[in-house]
């Protein structure tokens, strides 16, 4: 398995990824409050919950999802580790949170389904979001939408920040990044159809008829769905599958058929070999949420969040 050691997120991260996230920051004190809501409010309890309802993987827990998981660690030199966990769940998914305590959760139903090889390419495919620092305002995202259900208490004045064009940003974003985390898994992988394998799996893999599945066929179906559109409605169709806005439903992910298309277009690219030949940017990973305070606003919003810590110390200190 290929390392690079030194290899900064910004070597493979996709253009698209970088263009969905610069609209995003343009949101005034948006980067300050996503940093420190995500870690006062949904990052520690998060852990805290994996940590008591979830079996922490290890050295004798889990050993060979262990040995899988500090190479891909190896492969992207991501330092210091992660925590890594499985949950007892039904879904097949698998995903990575954190900024102060960064880990990656695995579905035990995905453990299930998938080969060693096809766990490696999701695995690193996780790590590659964490390395891009993908995951505050993936977590960001999640509050959101409690937000506007209204189950969430706590908002720190963002409320009226949350907006029809803000969510549509918001997951055109989620979904760039994934092609980043995708590449990530390509890396690591070093073949371009173990990963499609994984991807095939996840989009509709069976145990029981696993033998009769052909990622050729998959990528003739690639083919055929590009064709959709050389008709404009279809293009409409897709858009409105991706954002449902009258339900304010958003789709978090692109659609698997797209994301082989997109991989596939950079495994031949030049771009690829030359990473696979050690030349790449090295400089260290840098998140994908700068905390810059600019304009009063972010000044008020960030004077609230020190009101919380205080009281939240205040708890601590009476117990």
């Amino acid at each position: 398995m290929p390392n690079y050691p030194g290899i900064s997120s910004e070597a493979f991260r996709h253009p698209l990824d970088r263009q969905a996230e610069q609209a995003l920051r343009s949101v005034p004190g948006f980067d300050l409050v996503a940093r420190k809501f995500v870690e006062f409010v949904y990052e520690r309890p998060r852990y805290i919950y994996l940590m008591g309802n979830s079996v922490q993987v290890g050295v004798r827990q889990f050993s060979t999802v262990y040995q899988i998981f500090r190479e891909c660690l190896q492969s992207l030199d991501i330092t210091p580790e992660p925590a890594l966990f499985v949950s007892q769940a039904p879904s097949v998914n698998a995903f990575a949170l954190g900024q102060e305590k960064p880990c990656v959760v695995l579905n035990s139903a995905l453990l299930d389904l998938l080969s060693e090889t096809e766990l490696r390419s999701v695995i690193a495919h996780e790590l590659g979001h964490l390395k891009c620092g993908h995951t505050t305002l993936t977590q960001m995202a999640m509050w959101m939408n409690f937000a506007i259900a209204g189950l969430a208490d706590l908002t720190f004045g963002l409320s009226n920040f949350i907006s029809t064009g803000l969510m549509l940003a918001f997951y055109e974003w989620l979904r760039k990044a994934e092609l980043s985390a995708d590449r990530a898994s390509l890396l690591v992988m070093d073949e371009l159809n173990p990963t499609l394998n994984g991807m095939m799996r996840l989009a509709g893999g069976s145990l029981k008829y696993a033998h009769e599945m052909s990622l050729e066929e998959l990528i003739k179906q690639s083919d055929r769905y590009q064709a959709l559109d050389d008709d404009q409605l279809n293009q409409l169709y897709k858009f409105s599958l991706y954002n449902d806005v009258s339900n304010g439903v958003f789709l978090s992910h692109p659609f698997t058929i797209e994301r082989i298309r997109y991989l596939q277009e950079w495994a031949a690219s030049p771009e690829f070999q030359n990473i696979r030949q050690g030349n790449y940017v090295r400089v260290g990973a840098e998140g994908a949420v700068n905390v810059e305070p600019h304009n009063e606003e972010a000044d008020r919003l960030k004077r609230q969040i020190e009101e919380l810590q205080r009281e939240i110390d205040r708890i601590r200190r009476s117990q």
